[in-house]
């Protein structure tokens, strides 16, 4: 199994030598994220970090795609990030590193001082092929599956904590993966993820169709030693938006372990000028005692969020067309702890954002949220 992590990039390699002629397209983005945090001064010395600090993040993504032949491509995003931190450093905030899903190391460290960190790090990297009956993909990429705004419990490759506000794009799986067109707004997704043990990989499926105007999807596999089942559908009720998604996590040495998870959600547009977003998550493999919380999970990037129920509502007010203001407020049901975040987007160009926000935490003592820094940030975003 060892061998397979060579696979992908020599497919690749071989790939570009087979066919010299071959179109050029480039993309990117950079953006620059000074930040400042405090956290509580209980935690600050739990976990021997500074009450107070200053970090500075700077994204550069690049976008390069190769057009091989008709329906061929190669596509990769590699990123570089750099971390100025004025303290200790903080436990939830980082560039990045291997997740779960990806079984090739493509990242390094050139630079790695006291307060300076520079990552570079490959997070796409896939050849695609199209065919009448579908495509092919091989590589690192990006499978997303699920309707959730706020959570996605039928994304078992890479979904994202609700909390990070540095960063939008989920994690890149190595995968072999083959979509089949079925039919009109019908088609059937086969994802194989390879791990290091081959009895350890990943593997599923998802059907997609619409039925009656509502999008509909089923989907099924083996994740993590589990073996999952679930659906998901999202389409209009009278003139608001409505979806929902869910699995059931089947352990099957102790089925005790058991779990459901799964979302519902609304959204309307009230005015051309007001949306507002409802979401709730039921998390079966949360814990409603406090003291139970898997926190060790929490910071391996295992779980997103510890407690059984949460509720999350959002609203987006556009007060001029380049200026739009956000409010979302995330809510642990069960020991009451949660987050308000605030962000002004400001568009100057076509190609040019600036964004100023923040995220304020609120909860009792070892309550879920309780342990996460408020921060203020400032965001300029220019596309290229």
């Amino acid at each position: 199994m060892r061998y397979l992590k060579y696979i992908f990039p020599f497919l690749l390699v071989c790939t570009l030598k087979l066919n010299a002629q071959y179109e050029f397209d480039f993309s990117g983005y950079v953006i620059d994220l000074p930040i400042y945090s405090s956290s509580n001064k209980k935690i600050a010395q739990l976990f021997n970090i500074e009450q107070n600090q200053f970090m500075n993040l700077t994204r550069i993504r690049l976008h390069p795609a190769f057009y091989m032949w008709e329906g061929g491509r190669i596509n990769m995003e590699y990123e570089i990030a750099g971390i100025y931190s004025a303290g200790s450093g903080n436990m939830f905030f980082g560039t990045t590193g291997n997740s779960r899903r990806q079984i090739i190391d493509m990242t390094w460290n050139p630079v790695t001082e006291n307060n300076v960190t520079i990552t570079h790090f490959i997070d796409r990297l896939y050849f695609r092929q199209e065919f009448d009956f579908g495509n092919i993909e091989i590589g690192r990429q990006r499978i997303s599956w699920g309707t959730g705004r706020v959570w996605n419990p039928t994304d078992l490759f890479n979904p994202i904590n609700p909390t990070t506000f540095y960063k939008t794009e989920k994690d890149g799986a190595d995968a072999l993966a083959a979509k089949f067109y079925l039919g009109n707004f019908t088609d059937l997704n086969i994802v194989f993820n390879p791990q290091e043990k081959i009895k350890n990989s990943n593997y599923g499926f998802r059907f997609r169709t619409n039925f009656n105007e509502y999008d509909v999807a089923m989907i099924g596999g083996y994740f993590d030693n589990r073996y999952v089942v679930g659906c998901d559908f999202a389409g209009n009720f009278v003139e608001a938006g409505i979806r929902g998604e869910g699995i059931y996590s089947i352990d099957d040495i102790n089925s005790d372990n058991n779990y459901i998870k799964f979302i519902l959600g609304i959204d309307y547009q009230f005015t051309p000028e007001l949306y507002a977003l409802l979401e709730y998550h039921f998390n079966g493999e949360g814990k409603t005692d406090k003291f139970q919380y898997q926190f060790n999970r929490l910071i391996v990037g295992e779980i997103l969020n510890m407690s059984k129920n949460y509720m999350a509502v959002s609203a987006v007010y556009q007060l001029t067309p380049l200026f739009n203001l956000t409010v979302t407020n995330n809510l642990n049901l069960n020991d009451k702890s949660g987050f308000i975040g605030v962000i002004g987007n400001y568009s100057i160009t076509s190609d040019i954002y600036i964004n100023i926000g923040s995220q304020i935490f609120y909860g009792d003592e070892l309550t879920e949220y309780w342990y996460y820094p408020n921060s203020i940030y400032l965001q300029a975003e220019i596309y290229f």
